[in-house]
């Protein structure tokens, strides 16, 4: 294993911010390469614990010579965002320089080309860094990108054209339920890694050994050893099916039996008030249209001072809301609903 440091130059003289960076060189250049970040907003956590279980398995592998195809691996691929607080709070899903979401515009390039990316020396620190964390995942068969809900199941955001080649990978990491997107206008990290691939040769694209996702780890406050283990062995399961690690030990996976979804089948369910939320629902519940989902209660005390929200359609709770205060027009959870959505959304769900 190498260790190397990236530095990226802060807005000002004096300010600099470095993450560290993993490799382990494969023994069969055939062989599928990986790459996997955690906490490009950097306040989710169970990305990070999960790396740091998976690392004596990659080491043990390592020192076996089990490790066939390249593997990189970024454990904390925020600085800036992990450096933010504000009256106390952490702060690391927005840059607050710029107000833009850390996993926002990251380059769209039209084929997977280094050469077509920004110049790393040009643009704001924040931007710097979303062109580094592309170089340095560009080309690799694997890219996963570890983030977490606010409370929810384990899910992954999969783009059409790896699906159903990537219900493998679904199925080793043990995941809940999958979420499939077409169209990224915001410059996702997940979009600057499958998208180059959408108008090339097949040859190029080899979408059949192409894995890329969002991994969303349950919820803010899930970060335990238990969790960490679980999450580590599924990289781990995953990373063994796609040939980039060989242990004999491992079962193959190839089928996933849980629910996929189509983005446009997300209802996110806007409060009708501010106020408290009291929720009848958990992630996972399966509920019928009608259903009361959620009472807001924005007058307490008072006749009137309470307003149901009730599902629109048939579905089940993907996430919700980890803080219980919201104001209106803020998004009360995720209903995987089972038709299309009636506020149907291309792109990203939320900001």
């Amino acid at each position: 294993m190498q260790k190397t440091i990236e530095r990226i130059a802060g807005d000002s003289d004096g300010t600099a911010y470095e993450f560290p960076v993993f490799r382990f060189d494969g023994t069969d250049k055939a062989a599928p390469s990986a790459y996997l970040q955690a906490a490009l907003h950097a306040g989710e956590l169970p990305g990070v614990v999960a790396i740091d279980a998976l690392m004596p398995m990659l080491a043990k592998a390592e020192a076996e010579k089990r490790i066939r195809g390249a593997i990189t691996i970024v454990p904390w691929a925020n600085p800036i965002g992990r450096s933010q607080y504000h009256f106390g709070e952490h702060q690391g899903r927005f840059h607050l320089g710029t107000r833009v979401n850390f996993n926002r515009g990251f380059p769209l390039l039209a084929a997977p080309d280094a050469r077509l990316l920004p110049d790393t020396s040009l643009g704001g620190a924040d931007q710097r860094l979303k062109t580094r964390l592309v170089q340095l995942s560009l080309g690799r068969d694997i890219v996963l990108d570890l983030h977490c809900d606010d409370e929810g199941l384990p899910y992954l955001y999969i783009h059409t054209s790896l699906w159903p080649h990537m219900a493998d990978c679904a199925a080793a990491m043990g995941i809940d339920a999958v979420v499939l997107w077409s169209e990224d206008t915001d410059g996702t990290f997940e979009g600057a890694s499958i998208m180059p691939y959408q108008n090339v040769p097949a040859s190029v694209a080899r979408f059949e050994r192409r894995a890329v996702t969002t991994v969303e780890y349950r919820g803010m406050l899930d970060v335990n050893g238990a969790y960490a283990a679980s999450d580590a062995a599924g990289l781990y399961r995953l990373l063994v099916t796609r040939g980039v690690v060989q242990d004999s030990s491992i079962p193959k996976f190839e089928k996933f039996a849980g629910p996929v979804v189509p983005l446009e089948n997300i209802d996110m369910m806007p409060s009708p008030k501010a106020g408290a939320i009291l929720y009848d629902v958990k992630p996972g519940d399966r509920v019928a249209k009608g259903d009361r989902l959620a009472t807001i209660v924005h007058a307490p005390g008072e006749a009137g001072g309470r307003t149901e929200v009730f599902a629109p359609q048939s579905g089940f709770i993907l996430t919700r809301r980890s803080r219980r205060i919201i104001r209106a027009g803020e998004d009360l959870l995720k209903l995987a609903g089972d038709k299309r959505s009636g506020d149907a959304r291309s792109g990203t769900l939320e900001d």
